[in-house]
């Protein structure tokens, strides 16, 4: 696949802000909040946030709230709001996608539809975790970079909807398989309260947001067992030690990870009273079933199916990541969370 990798840096110079149009896929939470976020930038550009079910679509147009995932906050007026991904695909320059990380490549497949040989629009993604293709594991742009003319990459680092909605201060990272595309779209989305970086390392920012979600579980189970903040500063630093092992071993930086999509990421959801993963760790500790903590929740919580998915990656790399390994055997009821606490203290000290 070949791609003139100047023209996402220059394509802002060949049309007017009016024309620019930012698409965001995906009326949950997190793709409501940053088309929220969009509008509020005084850039005079287009925002289209597509929500998939007709219904919801009129309700939030109607009503200009999100009632289901973002209650509290106001939709602006000036964003453009639909359930049609033509309409919503029109003169689009580039497209922000929001849905759970395993929908990522069939939502690509109906914007291939649609755009057909015009898909030179780089394709963003706000999902954390891993896609599992043909039995192989694998991070979102090793597959979707394949299935896509133009730049792919992601927006990740700590940031809960809800405060990007209400404007409250946040710092991001855009990573790319083009580094000028990923300065571009950082640029495009940076504002006054959001402050985004361009980083060279898409393996590390992809590992780092999957990971974390994982050991939010595990601190929420810490937590919901009332074991201490010592117990989850030490749960903490040794699931950051997890996290470098996986990247390194997938072939990204280890010294991503203590930036934004590494330990920013990490400090959030795992001390975060609004981190979903956090809370099913929590719930877990109370004892109850899994099938209800998720209907419970509402939202997807991406660090469930990202537990088995590291394990298995951890297998085949022969690396020792036992604190995912631990949250896996947890959610899959081979153990208790109470037996999974005792596993990890009669682990073997080592030299750290």
């Amino acid at each position: 696949m070949t791609f003139d990798t100047e023209r996402c840096s220059e394509r802002n110079l060949f049309m007017k802000a009016s024309d620019f149009s930012i698409v965001v896929l995906g009326a949950g939470a997190w793709g409501t909040a940053f088309a929220i976020h969009l509008a509020r930038d005084e850039q005079n550009r287009r925002v289209v946030l597509w929500a998939r079910d007709q219904e919801q679509a009129k309700a939030i147009r109607e009503t200009r709230i999100n009632a289901r995932y973002l209650p509290e906050n106001w939709l602006p007026d000036s964003i453009t709001i639909t359930a049609s991904l033509e309409e919503a695909l029109t003169g689009v320059s580039l497209i922000i996608a929001a849905p759970p990380v395993a929908a990522l490549p069939e939502l690509m497949g109906h914007c291939q539809l649609i755009l057909a040989t015009e898909n030179t629009v780089p394709f963003f993604w706000l999902s954390k975790g891993f896609l599992f293709d043909k039995q192989q594991i694998m991070l979102p742009h090793q597959l979707l970079s394949k299935r896509w003319s133009a730049p792919v990459g992601l927006i990740s680092g700590p940031s809960f909807a809800q405060e990007v909605a209400a404007g409250l201060p946040t710092a991001l990272v855009v990573a790319a398989t083009a580094f000028s595309c990923a300065e571009q779209v950082a640029a495009d989305v940076r504002c006054a309260t959001l402050r985004v970086y361009p980083n060279d390392d898409i393996i590390g920012v992809e590992t780092g947001g999957a990971v974390k979600n994982v050991l939010a579980i595990a601190a929420g189970i810490c937590d919901g067992l009332s074991l201490g903040h010592n117990a989850r500063a030490t749960l903490m630093t040794r699931g950051l030690a997890e996290m470098a092992r996986l990247t390194e071993a997938l072939g990204g930086k280890v010294t991503t990870l203590m930036g934004l999509a590494g330990l920013g990421d990490l400090i959030l959801t795992c001390t975060g009273d609004l981190s979903r993963n956090r809370r099913v760790g929590m719930l877990l500790a109370e004892g109850m079933n899994l099938d209800d903590i998720l209907t419970r929740l509402g939202h997807v919580a991406e660090g469930v199916a990202a537990a088995r998915a590291i394990t298995i990656l951890a297998e085949r790399f022969a690396i020792e990541l036992p604190v995912s390994a631990a949250v896996a055997d947890i959610l899959e009821q081979k153990i208790t969370p109470r037996e999974a606490v005792e596993r990890l203290l009669n682990r073997a000290p080592v030299a750290e």
